[in-house]
């Protein structure tokens, strides 16, 4: 048996590709949507895509799974569990496969048996492996976002993601007896193969470790670990991360079936003097530069996010889905870097980059130094008599953050849901904006200034240098804007 694991540094996502070396056969489980790095694996191996699956309905980035199947003719299995809310819209259409509770597939010698683990998500599945031609017990376990490492998925995404009243706590106890029955049915030397790690959405405090043990996680994941149903409910459903905006729209575009690309796509380089144009037309442009030469100097109307491990959340908060868009490259920056920063943005499902400009356009776009754009700072000191005169704070953390401690006054809007909560925030006052350490306050700004709130300001040190200089700070649950 072939086994190779892929990983998604900006999405914290695994895939895995699952070979049987005596056939040529090979499973893709939970791929991304640029499916080349699948084929290309198989053929270094011998081996051919024959079979392509996912765990479940994604929310944090586009399937690949239609893409690969198309691409190389494999066999496409997906979930038929979860009920009639939750079935593939285009299933019927691309021929799939309905797997359900039990059901066993081989690839080649190894043995794939199908287990329903609702609770993260209705339809979720986990793949139980056994290599027949070494053995006659599992050696492993796909578990999707079911159960990672030192953490359990999270069961309240449907309803605080995708505004699906009343679903958490349901959610939370399906997981619960789940984990039981997963727990229960399996040995413990089975491996254990998730689809994220640390970093992820999906989940709270996962483990950077890329694979475990069933008995390891049943000893020391609390998850798995507790017993008690109502103790399990409370935890797991405390001090979940913020989702970020554009959750809904993967779980929408995943289940309806996204759109077959045949390839990635490079966006062209535009030359400098057409940025200008590209702002009055109403194009998004993101800026991609670091935060600090952002605020310093940039074209009023561009939004900001800089690059680096949340480039990819952040980006699907604050680009609209739809439109084209235009990227700002950071300096140095050539066509394989933006084609590497756009590939990162399509597997979000934001496809339709139109070109990238360079940074030497933006002395065109603005016209001289004296129409720079800037975020101003607000000094600590500064900020008593500003609120005074009518500012408004605001604190764009995860309210788990804001509970552990805040500003007094502070309204907190999460960065991660600031474009549906943006009408929340007076357009007449000074808005100070603040978050942990400064990445996201800048991303914030960026976005209010370009929805056309006309002064926006960042509260120099943000949480961290207010409350390391010994400043008071208050606990407690977000008060509204």
């Amino acid at each position: 048996m072939f086994l190779q694991r892929f990983y998604d540094d900006q999405l914290a996502q695994a895939s895995y590709l699952l070979g049987c070396a005596a056939t040529g056969e090979a499973l893709v489980v939970d791929p991304a949507r640029d499916v080349a790095q699948y084929v290309e694996a198989a053929r270094r191996e011998g081996l051919r895509v024959t079979h392509v699956t996912e765990t479940h309905i994604h929310a944090d980035f586009v399937s690949g799974a239609r893409e690969l199947a198309a691409a190389t003719g494999a066999r496409l299995l997906l979930s038929g569990e979860g009920g009639a809310e939750w079935q593939y819209a285009y299933a019927a259409a691309d021929g799939a496969t309905l797997l359900r509770d039990g059901d066993v597939f081989p690839v080649g010698n190894v043995r794939v048996e199908v287990m329903h683990t609702p609770g993260h998500t209705p339809e979720h599945l986990c793949f139980v492996v056994t290599d027949t031609a070494a053995a006659d017990r599992p050696m492993g376990v796909f578990t999707g976002d079911f159960v990672f490492v030192g953490a359990v998925g999270r069961p309240d995404l449907l309803e605080r993601a995708v505004r699906q009243s009343g679903t958490m706590e349901k959610g939370a106890r399906q997981l619960f007896a789940s984990l039981r029955r997963f727990k229960a049915a399996l040995p413990d030397w089975v491996q254990l193969w998730p689809g994220h790690g640390a970093g992820s959405a999906c989940g709270k405090s996962l483990g950077a470790v890329p694979t475990t043990t069933l008995g390891y996680e049943a000893l020391f994941n609390p998850g798995l670990a507790q017993a008690d149903e109502e103790a399990f409910v409370a935890d797991v459903l405390a001090g979940q991360p913020e989702p970020p905006m554009y959750f809904a729209e993967m779980k929408r575009m995943n289940r309806e079936g996204p759109r077959v690309m045949g390839a990635l796509s490079r966006p062209p380089r535009r030359a400098d003097a057409e940025l200008a144009e590209v702002l009055r037309a109403g194009a998004p442009v993101l800026d991609t530069r670091p935060a600090a030469e952002f605020a310093r100097r940039h074209v009023p109307g561009t939004l900001s996010v800089p690059l680096g491990k949340s480039f990819s959340t952040w980006a699907g908060s604050v680009l609209p889905y739809g439109p084209d868009f235009y990227l700002l490259a950071p300096e140095g920056a050539d066509d394989e870097r933006m084609a590497a920063i756009a590939r990162d943005l399509v597997m979000i499902g934001l496809d339709r980059a139109a070109g990238w400009f360079a940074a030497s356009a933006i002395d065109p776009a603005i016209g001289g130094e004296g129409r720079a754009g800037q975020v101003p700072d607000v000094q600590p000191d500064e900020l008593e008599a500003m609120l005074a005169g009518g500012a408004e704070l605001v604190d764009v953390r995860n309210s788990s953050e804001y509970v552990a401690g805040h500003l007094a006054g502070a309204a907190n809007l999460p960065l991660g849901r600031l474009v549906e909560r943006i009408d929340e925030l007076p357009r007449d006052r000074t808005l100070v904006v603040h978050c942990q350490a400064g990445g996201r306050a800048s991303v914030a700004a960026a976005l209010l200034a370009s929805r056309g709130f006309t002064d926006v300001r960042h509260l120099a040190g943000d949480y961290a240098g207010w409350s390391q200089s010994g400043r008071p700070v208050e606990q407690g649950d977000p008060v509204p804007a």
